[in-house]
């Protein structure tokens, strides 16, 4: 027969010194050394990112008018207008540039980006089967991407010259540089043929990820080619697609160089926000030109928050973060709960003990 002896009165046991921290509580010096190991990042970002816009803020409250100093001679001033320079962008010539370009941003953004991504799904599916030569595909498909902005620019204004490549091929003499609808869909024919490959690439990344099991046992359901891209490959990669199409979306907001370089400055059927912007800050109208470039960035600011919290875009990676560590502490509770089951006696045994101690 077995006995316990408790411990004196008085005497408290000693505490568990292994006892396991909780999750998310942290030390003093472990705060300290995060904020140390982060402050450079954070600086750097304050100086690049959080000053130019709040320079750009208060700017935009400014304008430059002709007035007399104390001297008595004329000379530009900046006077404080308020919103007077956020209530021009709906009023006026300045009112109509703003529209337009608002227009043509919008247009160009959706249509652009629409045709990168099916052209960009449909690289990302050609590339991740299995043939001879699809190394020499990949690497082919970089160099469109690779090659800069501005040189892409110049290439494509050489093609659709007057007498260009593309007036040969296609038999007439349209003014693709030029105003109109021509100089439109040169900008968005060469904006797609260098960008596609960016979402292709992000979305063949998030293909390569998918068990091959699950298209060997759709095949085995009788599952075609586009059942599984339906039902498997799209569900599948929509998370890495959203986050393309993200950062495709965010760049093509702020267009600038291509239509530059291409079709020229001072084009209204070309003229996005970020051009006006250069064009006003170029005609030393600084106020103007950063009410344009704010309205810009709450364009964007608006676009990126309708995507992260209506579509789901997971661009930090915290969503997939949290299911894995849902899915480890799962495992981890179903592992516990077997082995506890493994420890705990059975009930015949129970009934052999109680009857042991009995007979006792």
């Amino acid at each position: 027969m077995t006995t316990t002896t408790a411990p004196p009165a008085g005497v408290q046991p000693a505490p568990d010194s292994r006892k396991p921290r909780k999750r998310g509580k942290r030390s003093p010096g472990e705060g300290r050394m995060a904020a140390m190991l982060l402050s450079p990042t954070i600086l750097v970002l304050a100086l690049v990112i959080v000053y130019p816009l709040l320079s750009a803020v208060h700017q935009s409250l400014f304008r430059a008018e002709s007035g007399l100093d104390a001297d008595g001679f004329v000379s530009d001033l900046e006077s404080f207008v308020g919103l007077a320079n956020y209530a021009d962008l709906f009023v006026g010539e300045s009112g109509r540039r703003f529209l337009n370009a608002f227009a043509n941003t919008t247009f160009f953004t959706v249509t652009t980006v629409f045709l990168e991504t099916v052209l960009g799904l449909c690289l990302a599916l050609a590339m991740n089967r299995a043939f001879r030569g699809r190394s020499f595909l990949r690497a082919s498909i970089l160099v469109p991407w690779a090659v800069p902005t501005a040189v892409s620019g110049l290439l494509w204004r050489w093609i659709f010259q007057s007498e260009g490549i593309a007036n040969n091929i296609l038999g007439s003499e349209i003014l693709w540089t030029a105003e109109g609808n021509a100089s439109k869909v040169a900008v968005i024919i060469a904006e797609v043929w260098k960008t596609a490959p960016f979402i292709g690439l992000l979305v063949l990344a998030g293909m390569q990820i998918i068990p091959g099991e699950v298209y060997e046992a759709a095949k085995i359901d009788g599952a075609g080619w586009w059942r599984q891209l339906g039902s498997i490959t799209l569900p599948l990669v929509k998370p890495t697609l959203l986050v393309a199409v993200l950062f495709r979306m965010l760049d093509a907001l702020r267009m600038f160089d291509l239509p530059f370089v291409l079709i020229g400055p001072g084009k209204e059927s070309v003229e996005t926000l970020s051009m006006l912007a250069w064009d006003e800050s170029n005609q030393l109208r600084y106020g103007s030109a950063s009410a344009f470039a704010v309205m810009l960035f709450l364009y964007v600011a608006i676009v990126a928050i309708v995507f992260v919290k209506v579509l789901g875009a997971d661009v930090t990676g915290a969503k997939e973060l949290k299911l894995m560590s849902k899915r480890a502490a799962r495992k981890s509770r179903l592992a516990a709960a077997e082995l506890n089951a493994s420890q705990t006696p059975s009930s015949a045994e129970q009934t052999d003990q109680k009857k042991a101690e009995a007979t006792r």
